[in-house]
């Protein structure tokens, strides 16, 4: 009898489980349904009603100022929070904790190289006249080339990026070798705190670039060992990614996307200068996550290469070479052409 009354208990428990997993089911079908809904009831058609992704602190990307000018609408951005970091955004991007995100073109190349489903569609910053960065050092340091850097310390923001890639070039036609540039140390440090670090001797070599770089220059006392431009000139250094997934289910949203950062791009290129500062500096103060917007002030160009942020083979082939060259990738394993798309870009018949 009490097996009995056990079995009758034990099957109304998962008939109870099985109701609340379809009722769980026709809520969860029900808000997909609705969100759909909504990306389309303006006759849009857009698959998706918004994006998530991740911001930075007091500055404004590309997206966030097509958001604002309207180019995105009715798309809407929503804001999960801040990286310093563009391999950590890009690979939020393929955990699907974000939509879209952007990197270095040579950490987009590592990871695609590691099998992500990731394509880029769009260059987002560069180095370009006023854009750059410099590595420095202090005036009265004895470092004078890449040999004098063995055993020394550089500070960067994040490993596998954009300084490293630039460093480990600057020493490769240096003519150091792989043992050499090993003894080369790269710490992570704040950029915020990377000056102050510099002058207190913690550290031999400071990546400085935009207010940091202007803002270290007027206190004096330093000055660039290279340049990133001195190595590569101007090029657009990295992209915003899609997954494949993202642009085979949304490809509306995906051109969607594209097109509205394309076209602030161009806005901030061709508007005077003080008048992009100006709604950057709105755009900050208006979105209120207690930040400062004195970064903005120094702002000078895009850094963009391509119109609208096109995106051209070298801007990838440079770095594909490189981790050939460093035995992360096999030669031929990656072609540039299959790593990025134009398609959705509208300045795209303006390519060269």
């Amino acid at each position: 009898m009490q097996s009995f009354h056990v079995r009758k208990q034990v099957r109304k428990i998962a008939l109870t489980a099985a109701a609340l997993l379809l009722a769980s089911s026709l809520v969860l079908s029900g808000c997909a349904e609705k969100k759909t809904a909504a990306a389309s009831k303006d006759g849009s058609g857009l698959e998706v009603s918004e994006l998530r992704y991740q911001g930075s602190v007091g500055s404004v990307s590309f997206p966030e100022l097509a958001d604002d000018l309207g180019y995105l609408a009715p798309l809407k951005l929503k804001y999960i929070g801040n990286t310093i970091s563009g391999p950590q955004d890009i690979q939020s991007v393929v955990t699907g904790d974000t939509d879209f995100g952007g990197a270095f073109n040579g950490a987009v190349v590592k990871l695609l190289a590691a099998k992500a489903p990731i394509k880029s569609v769009i260059s987002y910053y560069g180095v370009d006249d006023q854009t750059w960065t410099g590595y420095y050092v202090l005036d009265d340091s004895p470092i004078k080339s890449a040999k004098d850097l063995i055993g020394k310390k550089i500070a960067v923001n994040t490993l596998g990026a954009h300084h490293e890639f630039v460093i480990k070039e600057y020493l490769h036609r240096a003519g150091l070798t792989a043992d050499e540039i090993k003894q080369v140390t790269l710490v992570v440090v704040p950029p915020v705190t990377t000056e102050q670090t510099l002058r207190a001797k913690q550290i031999d070599v400071a990546a400085l670039g935009g207010i940091l770089r202007d803002s270290a220059l007027e206190r004096g006392g330093i000055h660039p060992l290279f340049k990133d431009r001195d190595l590569f000139g101007n090029f657009s250094a990295g992209t915003y990614v899609l997954t494949d997934k993202f642009i085979k289910k949304n490809p509306k949203a995906a051109r969607k996307f594209v097109e509205a950062t394309a076209k602030a791009i161009e806005w901030a290129r061709t508007t005077p200068r003080e008048e992009v500062v100006a709604r950057f500096t709105k755009i900050i103060e208006n979105r209120g996550r207690k930040e400062d917007a004195k970064a903005v002030q120094f702002w000078k160009s895009t850094g963009v290469a391509g119109k609208g942020g096109l995106i051209a083979d070298q801007e990838f082939q440079t770095w594909i070479d490189w981790l050939v060259k460093e035995g992360t990738l096999k030669e031929g394993q990656l072609q540039a052409k299959d790593l990025y798309t134009n398609e959705f870009n509208p300045y795209a018949g303006e390519a060269k």
